[in-house]
């Protein structure tokens, strides 16, 4: 269930390198698609930010139950059309336990952006650091890093991070989930660096600055890092929906975010017994887990292109 990233550039393409921040805004606006993915994750963003603002205007928290608002001569059913909106709760509540759902969306919304954004980071540093050695210096660095990124994509991912998480009982499972997550992720990140620092090391830039007597270290620094800016930002943004999902589905399983932390994953699995009876619970928190993750993959999309050389010169 982790993304399985494919490079953002064909093979035979040149080396990216990203535009001033003017011209990428401008190619990003010039896109609706871009405009009205950029405003739901910004929208999102806030929602996960302003949580306790959200639930105090409310009245309500994420881990309160309102035992009134269900009928248990029902099984637990909300009160009340709709899965129990009303103006005490926006988005009614659970069934069963009578929690508020707003408060347990907006709350969601902040741990799968985290754990995302912070897995991501993770995945990040490690393929930058590991795919620029590999590409940069090539033998038997190059030889070492190939080898380990063959070995752990080839690994089933998602069985070995159940059992991984599921060993480790007493540990904080949201940041088992980063560490575990950026683990298996960098690899794909690694590849793409690798591949676009092997280009970049020959270029004549390069040559010209090792001919002016720059250092190996300086020439990595300088010199090709900075020219990976590109391909790393869209990695980047292509990752967050991946890790959004990889989340949600674990903690649907049962070994992601532990309750009473509420996670977009968790309400689903809790609201399959009631989807027929009570579809608001079912399809709130999966039409946020939906909005995400397609935001996230189509902003992506839309920097990828931004980023395209062959686009800007068009």
């Amino acid at each position: 269930m982790t993304a399985t990233l494919s490079s953002p550039l064909p093979a035979d393409a040149q080396p990216l390198t990203a535009p001033g921040q003017k011209s990428l805004a401008r190619r990003l606006v010039a896109q609706r698609s871009a405009v009205v993915a950029l405003t739901a994750v910004v929208l999102l963003v806030l929602i996960a930010l302003a949580a306790p603002l959200i639930t105090w205007a409310a009245g309500t928290s994420p881990t309160e139950f309102h035992s009134e608002a269900v009928n248990p001569e029902l099984g637990g059913l909300p009160r009340g059309a709709a899965g129990g909106i009303s103006a005490e709760h926006w988005l009614g509540v659970e069934a069963g336990s009578g929690r508020d759902i707003l408060a347990r969306v907006v709350y969601g919304a902040r741990v799968s952006l985290l754990i995302a954004l912070f897995a991501t980071a993770v995945s990040m540093a490690l393929g930058t650091a590991l795919g620029l050695a590999a590409g940069f210096f090539g033998g038997w660095t190059d030889t070492i890093v190939s080898r380990l990124m063959d070995l752990l994509m080839s690994f089933p991912a998602l069985i070995f991070m159940i059992a991984l998480i599921s060993a480790a009982p007493g540990v904080n499972r949201q940041l088992l989930l980063v560490i575990v997550l950026g683990f298996f992720g960098w690899p794909y990140v690694g590849r793409i660096v690798r591949g676009q620092a092997m280009v970049l090391a020959r270029g004549e830039f390069v040559a010209a600055a090792r001919v002016l007597g720059a250092s190996r270290s300086a020439l990595l620094v300088r010199e090709v890092l900075p020219n990976l800016s590109g391909p790393i930002i869209v990695v980047a943004t292509m990752s967050i929906p991946g890790y959004v999902a990889t989340e949600a589905g674990l903690s649907f399983l049962g070994i992601g975010v532990r309750p009473p932390t509420p996670s977009w994953g968790q309400m689903i699995a809790s609201a399959v017994p009631w989807y027929a009876a009570d579809p608001v619970y079912f399809l709130v928190p999966g039409a946020f887990l939906f909005i995400t993750v397609l935001a996230f993959n189509v902003l992506g999309d839309a920097v990828r292109d931004a980023l395209d050389p062959r686009s800007r010169q068009q």
